[in-house]
C-alpha cells in the first residue's frame, strides 16, 4: 500500500498535503479542485440536461411539452390556452439564455392575455407555472390601480409585490412573472378617444405601457405612493414576463357581429354553442380593440389566448383528478384530525350541478364544498369519537340548502 505523502490527484498530479479533499477510486484519485472544474466542463458543453438547460442563478428552462404536462397534473382542459402559454414561456427563458450574435438579433419578449369566463382557470395556469419554473410571481388586481396622483394604487405597486415575493432581490425580481388579474376592467368607456379623465381605465392603460415594454423603473421598495423623500429600488421590466387575464364580459357579442358581418350564408357564425363562451375561440385583437383597450396596449400583448367555459364533466373532473384536487384537499384537512372523509358519487354529482346553476365555474366548486362541510369541520376537531365522515346526497343536500350561498338567485 502507498505511503501517505506519495498519494496523489491521478489528473492534476498534487499531492495529498497539498489539497484538502483527494477522493479515492478503483484506480486513482482526483481532488476538489479537479471535480469543479469537471462540473464546468459538463456545464458548458450541455450534457447531462437533455431535458433542461441551467439559467443563470439556478434556474431551469424546461421545454414547452414538459411545461404543459406539468400543467396537465393541476388543470383540466383548456389545452389550447396551457399549449400557448408553454410555447410562450419557454420562449421567454430562452431568450434569457441568448448571448449577442454578430447580426445582433435582439429576441423580444411575448406577453399574453387570457380571455375567459371566471373560474376557468386563467390565474391557475399562471401560477402553476410561475412554481413549476421557481421564479417570483404575483397577483395584481388592474380594478385598483389608477393614474398617478390620484387616490388607489400606482402601477409601480405591480412590481413592489414582485420585490416581495423575491424577498427584495432585485436580480430575481427581474426574472419574475406578473399576472395582472382583471385586465378587461381598465377598458375605456368607449372606443373613442377620451376627451375626460378616465383614471381608473383608459388613463391606467396608458401608465401600464411603460412596465411593459420593459424599461428601468423606480418603484417604492413597500408599495404605497411614491414621495420624494422615499428611497426607491430600480427594476428593469426587460425580462420580466406579464400575463394578462380577464373575463371580458360582452365581449362574445363583438366577435358575433364581426363574424356575422364578414361571412355570408352557410360559412356564417354557427347559431347555438358559438353564441355562448365558446365564441371565444374566434377572438382577435381587433375585438379587443372595440371592447376598449388602447392599440398601444395591444401591441405589448401580441399572444390573445382563449380558455374554454367550463362544462359539468370538466368540473366533475376538477373535483377528484388534479394532484391539488379539491377533494383531495379536503381529505387531508380531515385526516390531519384524524378523521377519514369520503365522498358518495351522487354527492360529488350535486356539487357540480350546483356549480353550473350558479354559474361559479371552478371556484364555486370550494364555495358550496365549504358550505357542505362547514359544520363537520367545526365539531369533528373536538369530537374524539370523530373517526370519519360519509357525505351522501341526502347529507350534501341538507347542508347545502341551510347555507347562504343557497339563497342566491340561480343564473
Amino acid at each position: 500500500m502507498a505511503k501517505t505523502e506519495e498519494i496523489s490527484c491521478s489528473f492534476c498530479g498534487k499531492k495529498r498535503a497539498e489539497v484538502n479533499i483527494l477522493i479515492a477510486g478503483m484506480t486513482g484519485h482526483i481532488c476538489e479542485n479537479c471535480v469543479t472544474q469537471a462540473q464546468d466542463i459538463i456545464k458548458q458543453n450541455g450534457v447531462g440536461s437533455s431535458s433542461s438547460k441551467e439559467l443563470e442563478e439556478g434556474y431551469r428552462l424546461y421545454k414547452p411539452q414538459e411545461i404543459k404536462n406539468h400543467l396537465d397534473q393541476y388543470v383540466i382542459g383548456q389545452d389550447e390556452a396551457k399549449r400557448v402559454i408553454s410555447v410562450a414561456v419557454y420562449n421567454h427563458y430562452k431568450r434569457l439564455l441568448q448571448k449577442k450574435a454578430k447580426d445582433d438579433v435582439d429576441i423580444e419578449k411575448s406577453n399574453i392575455m387570457f380571455i375567459g369566463e371566471t373560474g376557468t382557470g386563467k390565474t391557475l395556469i399562471a401560477r402553476t407555472i410561475a412554481e413549476y419554473l421557481n421564479v417570483p410571481f404575483t397577483i395584481a388586481d388592474a380594478t385598483i390601480l389608477t393614474e398617478a396622483g390620484y387616490v388607489g394604487e400606482d402601477v409601480e405597486s405591480i412590481l413592489s409585490k414582485l420585490l416581495q415575493a423575491a424577498d427584495f432581490d432585485v436580480a430575481k425580481a427581474e426574472r419574475g412573472i406578473v399576472f395582472i388579474d382583471e385586465i378587461d376592467k381598465i377598458a375605456r368607456k368607449s372606443d373613442n378617444a377620451s376627451i375626460t379623465r378616465d383614471v381608473s381605465g383608459e388613463g391606467v392603460q396608458q401608465a401600464l405601457l411603460k412596465l411593459l415594454e420593459g424599461s428601468e423603473v423606480n418603484v417604492p421598495p413597500h408599495g404605497g405612493r411614491k414621495h420624494p423623500e422615499k428611497q426607491m429600488i430600480k427594476v428593469n421590466t426587460k425580462n420580466i414576463l406579464f400575463i394578462a387575464g380577464g373575463a371580458f364580459d360582452g365581449i362574445q357579442r363583438i366577435i358575433t357581429r364581426r363574424l356575422n358581418k364578414s361571412a355570408m350564408g352557410f360559412k356564417a357564425a354557427p347559431e347555438g354553442k358559438d353564441n355562448g363562451a365558446d365564441v371565444l375561440r374566434y377572438v382577435s385583437p381587433q375585438d379587443v380593440r372595440k371592447f376598449g383597450l388602447i392599440p398601444e396596449l395591444l401591441g405589448r400583448f401580441p399572444m390573445i389566448s382563449h380558455l374554454e367555459s367550463l362544462d359539468a364533466g370538466a368540473l366533475r373532473l376538477i373535483l377528484t383528478e388534479p394532484k391539488n384536487a379539491i377533494v383531495k384537499q379536503y381529505t387531508k384537512l380531515f385526516e390531519m384530525d384524524g378523521v377519514a372523509l369520503k365522498f358518495e358519487n351522487d354527492a360529488l354529482d350535486f356539487i357540480v350541478t350546483k356549480a353550473v346553476d350558479y354559474q361559479l365555474g371552478a371556484r364555486g366548486l370550494r364555495s358550496i364544498c365549504e358550505a357542505i362541510l362547514n359544520d363537520a369541520m367545526f365539531e369533528m376537531p373536538s369530537d374524539a369519537d370523530a373517526k370519519d365522515l360519509k357525505v351522501t346526497l341526502d347529507y350534501a343536500k341538507g347542508k347545502f340548502d341551510k347555507s347562504k350561498i343557497s339563497q342566491l338567485k340561480v343564473a
